[in-house]
């Protein structure tokens, strides 16, 4: 049986408490071609609305992303960004929004611009391996880091989980050398990154092995093609599907859980919590 690791993560303003109590981080998707919710929240009040429903529904953070990753889309450009997350990062703030943000991108030069309008996290697809710079930014503001696995030169013929361990001591590599405390690292093993539809299922099935590399484990499962292909279902009828992994993953050791649809994991989560760890004393009579 996996027992959730504990890790005190410092940030700009308090701290995030990782352990048996599993963390929300609501989807902010500022895009107009995420995959499942492109161009639904590309206005400030829209942005705004749909952060107070996640912080409604129990989430405990919000990832604001400019730039969708999903298979096929095109990149756009650091302005372009910039103008999409940098507003919207001021507005929450300026609006009272309290729970840490963290931004969703790649490039240094948003990450610090976020940084500066109030983000306290940064979230990275590539591991801190895309853009030299970006481990430098971090270690300026003192920013926890998500390091996320994406491996598209990965050799295929090798053990998965040996080879994701690989990476990561890579990425872990550069934040040491950049000067990022270790206790400020996050690895996101990166569900529907280079990874095939079967080995997502052997990552889900083995995650607990990565808990070895004693970091926090942060997953995003939420409406990806890997339960679309299993269920032959769009991705918005993935909900039920998304919190499922949620639980599985939770009982691999698993912390905090990036989803679309806030409720509906945060409960599936709490029947996980209670099953391990037992309900909380005032429901247990």
């Amino acid at each position: 049986m996996t027992v959730h690791s504990s890790h005190i993560i410092p940030l700009r303003s308090g701290v995030l408490a990782l352990g048996p109590m599993p963390l929300i981080m609501g989807i902010l998707n500022v895009t107009p071609d995420s995959f499942s919710d492109g161009g639904e929240f590309t206005t400030l009040n829209l942005a705004l609305s749909h952060t107070k429903k996640m912080l409604e529904e129990g989430a405990d953070l919000i990832d604001i992303g400019g730039e969708s990753t999903r298979p096929g889309a095109n990149e756009v450009t650091t302005q372009h960004e910039l103008d999409r997350v940098v507003p919207v990062i001021q507005h929450l703030v300026a609006e009272g929004i309290r729970v840490p943000l963290s931004i969703d991108t790649y490039k240094a030069v948003v990450a610090d611009q976020a940084i500066q309008a109030g983000a306290s996290i940064i979230n990275d697809v590539h591991g801190l391996q895309r853009e030299p710079e970006m481990a430098d930014v971090a270690a300026f503001y003192g920013t926890p880091v998500v390091i996320m696995h994406w491996d598209r030169a990965r050799e295929i013929s090798l053990d998965l989980i040996g080879e994701m361990k690989r990476y990561f001591e890579k990425s872990i590599a550069i934040a040491d050398k950049a000067g990022i405390e270790r206790k400020k690292l996050i690895l996101d093993p990166g569900f529907g990154f280079g990874k095939t539809h079967t080995e997502n299922y052997e990552l889900l099935q083995r995650m607990d092995e990565l808990s070895t590399l004693g970091y926090p484990l942060l997953i995003g499962t939420s409406r990806k093609s890997m339960l679309g292909t299993l269920l032959d279902v769009p991705a918005k009828e993935r909900v039920v599907a998304t919190a499922a992994t949620s639980v599985l993953a939770y009982e691999k050791g698993a912390h905090i859980f990036r989803v679309h649809d806030v409720k509906e994991n945060r409960q599936a989560l709490q029947v996980a919590v209670a099953a391990r760890y037992g309900p909380p004393p005032e429901q247990g009579a």
